[in-house]
């Protein structure tokens, strides 16, 4: 099932759905299920808040036990959907509670599982949020249990699919701790290639009922029209100074480095890593008014928690990082995208150029540069196709 990125009727009637959306253009428009309702939400994809809300119908507050699950593929994405479920449980200043309020638990790599574990024995959560190793970490010790379950969500689905270090954890949650027959299942990511292959997979393995729908909401533009896109050519190795000439003359508001993670064979040979290297030399050479900052999957969590927080006070600041961040982290604040490093697919394009254009109501020009050496070329234009936008070519 195929819908616009404009408001339009959805009748939820209890089957699964796989949602699959892409932000709107105009006015952020995203999508939302709850009974018969659709609802509209600025900013990003929308995509939290469809199925917050969703969860948010079923809820019995009555019942003490787990009625809601939404895994998520890194903790920084966890924390986030965590704390709109808390919002959305809170009660208006004021406003007396007449019934009990819907409790959130946040089960992710690097937390306290014995805190955990005490507070699943003395009353447990009706939502939890989890990454998908710390949920089968709890499941396996018999601290948890996944009987009453309603609704799972299985947020940024293909990036968990792809993961050689989720993925077999996440076929165990969809299966065996758990029956489709139960529960309704949501899939949902802004890219899910080769759906139709995933929907006959989905019945297949009965990750979800036979009658699966897939709702695929989507403009004509996969990106916002003022998103400004452009590219670089340069050496392979004397990428930083073309990068620090454009952040001197771009004078971003705030902005992303996106590099590659290190392959396995550099790692071996003792070399340091892209992301070092860059940060070193931002920081003796970049005189301007931003922090620079790091976040990539081989810090510790404390010290992912520590950059996150900085970037989250709303001061500008310059992010070295991975593709941990290019997935759901919303900064509304991010104003240029550097891409250090040639994506390797256009999924991954996408999901990077999508951390910015996210403040809502904001007529703010946003702009994502690549650096790419001159064999590079021809596989951004294949991004360019198809994604569905031109690239500007800069000259320093």
């Amino acid at each position: 099932m195929r819908r616009p990125c404009s408001p339009a009727y959805i009748r939820q009637d209890g089957r699964n759905w796989i949602c699959y959306a892409y932000r709107c253009p105009e006015a952020g428009i995203a999508f939302s299920f709850i009974r018969s309702r659709l609802h509209t939400s600025c900013s990003g994809s929308g995509k939290t808040l469809a199925y917050l809300l969703l969860i948010y119908s079923v809820i019995n507050t009555a019942k003490s036990s787990v009625q809601a699950l939404v895994l998520v593929p890194t903790r920084e994405l966890g924390m986030q959907v965590a704390k709109v479920a808390r919002m959305l449980a809170a009660s208006p200043t004021g406003v007396e509670e007449e019934h009990k309020s819907c409790t959130v638990m946040a089960l992710l790599d690097g937390g306290t599982l014995r805190r955990h574990k005490s507070w699943l024995k003395a009353e447990p959560p009706m939502i939890v949020v989890a990454t998908v190793g710390s949920l089968c970490h709890i499941i396996e010790r018999q601290f948890l249990k996944l009987e009453s379950v309603r609704v799972l969500v299985v947020d940024e689905v293909d990036f968990i699919f792809n993961s050689s270090k989720q993925v077999s954890s996440l076929r165990k949650l969809l299966t065996l701790y758990s029956s489709c027959n139960n529960r309704q299942t949501v899939f949902a990511s802004a890219s899910i290639p080769q759906h139709r292959r995933f929907l006959h997979d989905c019945v297949q393995q009965k990750w979800t009922k036979s009658d699966v729908v897939h709702v695929h909401v989507s403009p004509v533009e996969p990106m916002p029209p003022r998103l400004h896109h452009r590219f670089v050519v340069c050496h392979r190795n004397k990428k930083q100074q073309p990068l620090l000439s454009l952040i001197q003359t771009d004078a971003p508001e705030s902005g992303i480095i996106f590099v590659s993670e290190q392959s396995e064979r550099s790692k071996r040979a003792g070399n340091a890593p892209s992301t070092s290297l860059l940060i070193d030399f931002l920081k003796t050479s970049y005189l301007g008014p931003l922090d620079v900052l790091l976040l990539e999957e081989d810090m510790n969590f404390n010290s992912r928690a520590v950059s996150l927080l900085e970037v989250r006070k709303g001061d500008g600041y310059l992010l070295v990082a991975t593709d941990v961040a290019s997935r759901g982290v919303d900064l509304p604040q991010m104003s240029h995208i550097y891409n250090f490093d040639l994506p390797k697919t256009a999924v991954d394009y996408l999901h990077r150029a999508g951390r910015t254009c996210r403040k809502p109501f904001s007529d703010m020009k946003c702009t994502v540069t690549t650096l790419i050496v001159p064999e590079e070329r021809f596989v951004l234009q294949k991004y360019e196709n198809e994604l569905m936008f031109g690239c500007e070519e800069l000259t320093l």
